[in-house]
């Protein structure tokens, strides 16, 4: 087994690479002489051969993200699982076609539901077929290419990685709809390969398309036939608490856009109504927002027309941070571009919140005044941001309102999905920097 090591974009060094800062969510972590000279080694290009508890604790971290040159297991070691309903997929030889009820009985279907019971039950009905070490799931409109398979077995030679899933991409069309999901497919979390976790910068990964170990999915009791929505988020969050879950967008796999936008907006809607379950499965663990104490009171305060104070909150979250870095080599200028960097996020991410799951409560309280449109105005305008800096195949007029639609389609469906559940906690941020919490974790010096 060869492990090689590429540094994620967002790592960054100091002190002559004994300090290393970055990760998801981020942290400082101070290193050895010995262990800085490893990591030069590792980012050069060379293979891990010694240090190997502190190159997976780099992966976990996000910092630094693993490179098999090859696997143990090949396709003869995976057995496809297909959940289908009123769809006649062509299953490759050996697959797993579980029927979950549809009107008209799929031929070659191993299992049978009478009615339809959902995609939980019907992707445990298959795994109770494996044989194989491994499971690979697939919806019955998912595409693959050659080769899909190899780049994500290579993970597996880490025994701690538990699953794996490719980035999934809409299929092309000429359509607006088909357009627009091409780049805002709520499936594909983007060109960055991550560790996947809660809080992460990818928390979850679709089972779309998945492969994981078929013993680990047992041990953790498969999916929670319980949740219609949300059982792919519950199973990765399970998973991730004792095992790695990895995203590897190195592997394309593609999935029907939605017939109409109707259809895309109540899909969206019923995305946003598992936030409930998931908030009584997980607590905290599905926040709308995530942020420093620090960060929320500046934005809270320029929301109030008090820049100055903004400014001089944002200037002593830098003096503390600064004061607590010194010692790992940290400059003050780069603490400053730290907080810097941090209030600008969570002003990004306060739009998104106010925009997607706070939505159906927000509008309407912020339309009631001439600063709260104001603030809706900037909430609005940063899908004109993203439409010149990304360029979609829409126009913008189109872009933004096929933005807005599809954010208060899915933060309707969060709050029933709260008020269902009678919990408050997929409404809620987490503030972070509250009494000993820090946003910023500096780790003991590791070799």
């Amino acid at each position: 087994m060869t492990l090689r090591l590429v540094p994620d974009p967002g790592l960054r060094r100091f002190a002559s690479g004994r300090t290393l800062a970055g990760g998801s969510p981020f942290r400082v972590l101070r290193l050895s002489t010995a262990g800085a000279l490893l990591v030069d080694r590792w980012l050069a290009g060379e293979p891990v051969t010694t240090g190997a508890d502190l190159a997976h604790r780099l992966v976990r971290a996000g910092m630094v993200h693993p490179r098999y040159e090859r696997s143990g297991f090949g396709p003869e070691d995976v057995t496809l699982v297909l959940p289908v309903r009123d769809d006649h997929p062509q299953a490759p030889e050996g697959a797993i076609v579980v029927d979950d009820g549809s009107r008209r009985p799929v031929p070659g279907a191993a299992v049978r539901h009478e009615v339809p019971r959902g995609p939980a039950a019907a992707r445990n009905a298959g795994l109770a077929l494996v044989t194989t070490p491994l499971v690979a799931f697939l919806d019955a409109d998912v595409r693959t290419g050659p080769g899909w398979l190899d780049p994500l077995l290579r993970h597996f030679e880490d025994p701690d990685v538990a699953a794996v899933a490719p980035r999934v991409r809409s299929t092309p069309g000429a359509t607006a709809l088909a357009r627009y999901e091409s780049v805002r497919s709520p499936l594909d979390l983007g060109d960055q390969p991550a560790a996947v976790h809660p809080g992460g910068r990818i928390s979850y990964v679709p089972t779309a398309a998945l492969v994981a170990r078929t013993e680990v999915l047992r041990e953790v009791g498969g999916f929670d036939e319980g949740l219609r929505f949300g059982e792919d988020v519950d199973l990765v969050w399970r998973l991730a608490q004792h095992h790695q879950v990895r995203y590897e967008p190195a592997v394309e796999v593609h999935h029907q856009p939605r017939r109409s936008w109707r259809a895309l907006l109540r899909q969206r809607y019923a995305y946003g109504t598992s936030a409930g379950p998931l908030a009584a499965r997980h607590g905290t663990a599905v926040a709308p927002l995530r942020t420093s104490l620090w960060s929320a009171a500046a934005w809270a305060l320029l929301g109030a027309r008090r820049p100055g104070l903004a400014l001089a909150v944002t200037g002593g979250a830098a003096a503390l941070l600064a004061r607590k870095l010194h010692r790992t080599g940290v400059t003050p200028a780069e603490s400053l571009r730290l907080v810097a960097h941090g209030t600008l996020g969570t002003g990004r991410a306060l739009a998104d919140a106010i925009g997607r799951p706070w939505a159906p409560v927000a509008v309407p309280l912020l339309a009631a005044s001439r600063r709260g449109r104001r603030v809706l105005a900037a909430v609005a305008l940063r899908h004109l941001l993203d439409w010149s800096r990304e360029r979609p195949p829409l126009d913008p007029v189109s872009w933004t309102l096929a933005r807005l639609a599809d954010d208060a389609a899915y933060g309707c469906g969060v709050l029933r999905g709260a008020l269902g559940d009678r919990t408050a906690a997929p409404l809620l941020p987490v503030l972070t920097d509250v009494g000993r919490r820090s946003s910023v974790p500096v780790s003991g010096e590791q070799r």
